[in-house]
């Protein structure tokens, strides 16, 4: 997946739209303030996501954090290579480290997701 084609979350969730099916990750900026991961819990097929509510959890050295859903539907795939090793999700966080993928409940995504540009700005922000 090619970073400056997704949208993201304020949570650093990153989202690729394919027909009505949404892949959904985290970024690498994300992983990169995790650093050294240790496990992963991902929701199972047929798991619905709401927008906004927590979907996963990500435990690292420093924390256990939530990942949140950039979109309202049913999960139809969960990457089986992401949760058998975490590292990948480090190693390659947008192409071999996409989480799941979700049919939208709508048929468009939702309004409030940002655009490469203004991800990568918010994160320039947060590190100053």
């Amino acid at each position: 997946m090619e970073p400056t084609r997704c949208l993201y979350t304020p949570t650093h969730e990153w989202v690729h739209l394919d027909g009505d099916v949404a892949t959904v990750g985290i970024s690498k900026f994300a992983v990169d303030q995790l650093t050294d991961l240790i496990l992963i819990d991902l929701p199972k097929v047929g798991a619905m996501v709401t927008r906004g509510k927590s979907f996963g959890e990500i435990e690292s050295v420093k924390a256990v954090s939530d990942m949140y859903a950039p979109v309202d539907g049913e999960v139809v795939e969960v990457n089986p290579a992401v949760a058998a090793d975490v590292q990948l999700l480090a190693a390659d966080p947008y192409t071999k480290g996409w989480l799941i993928k979700v049919k939208l409940s709508a048929p468009h995504l939702p309004d409030g997701l940002l655009d490469h540009a203004a991800y990568e700005k918010k994160v320039a922000d947060e590190a100053h």
